[in-house]
């Protein structure tokens, strides 16, 4: 009786202690998660990844490159194929992972494919915007550039669009979301409008400082 008494509690011991290394190490976890940024990246396709596996998208592949950095970051992938602006506005409350530290917005690509008014297109990202502020979220917008074939007054009245919007609501602007990879067949899928793997690696290289700056903007609203 006396052996399965000592056997009984050296158990009991040894699951008090696994339970107390499991309840140690979630809390070690949870403290480490509170740690990390984490940026929704709202967008297209071109932030969705189509025609790419997931860990070739735009978020995934802008992650790693962060993290190689030094970052403990996690980007959400809130790419929609086939994305207006307009359609993103409607969707945005619930894109936000409720963790959102900061955002990247990349729209407009199929705005400008379907001709629509530049007006239209601005009126919604500047909605978007708004909320975002709101929210007291940094923003990190990427400006997109319009096809050639639509003539020189809209490509023009198109690409104002996005530094008129990142000088009202004073947020971060990139440019132009592909830089580096648009109009190069080597870095773009067969239908010229995607970026393939190799692309996005260079997009990411491009927009990278930007979004350090993002990261540091998100971190001095934490402290103030």
């Amino acid at each position: 009786m006396m052996k399965c008494a000592n056997v009984g509690r050296h158990l009991f011991l040894t699951l008090t202690a696994v339970i107390w290394i499991g309840i140690h190490c979630f809390s070690a976890q949870a403290r480490a998660d509170q740690d990390e940024t984490v940026i929704v990246a709202l967008g297209d396709s071109l932030t969705s990844g189509f025609g790419l596996p997931n860990d070739k998208a735009f978020p995934s592949q802008l992650e790693t490159a962060l993290k190689e950095r030094g970052h403990k970051v996690r980007i959400v992938n809130a790419g929609v194929s086939g994305d207006t602006a307009s359609a993103a506005l409607r969707r945005l409350d619930w894109a936000l992972d409720g963790d959102t530290d900061a955002v990247i917005v990349e729209l407009g690509g199929n705005d400008a494919l379907q001709g629509l008014p530049p007006e239209s297109t601005k009126a919604a990202l500047a909605e978007i915007l708004e909320r975002l502020q709101k929210r007291n979220l940094p923003v990190l917008l990427a400006g997109m550039e319009a096809p050639r074939n639509l003539g020189k007054e809209y490509v023009t009245a198109f690409g104002a669009i996005y530094p008129a919007l990142a000088a009202q609501y004073d947020v971060l602007l990139y440019p132009f979301f592909l830089e580096g990879a648009a109009l190069n067949a080597e870095l773009m899928q067969r239908d010229g409008i995607h970026p393939n793997a190799g692309g996005v690696g260079v997009i990411v290289d491009n927009i990278l400082p930007h979004v350090e700056t993002l990261l540091a903007a998100s971190q001095t609203k934490e402290d103030g």
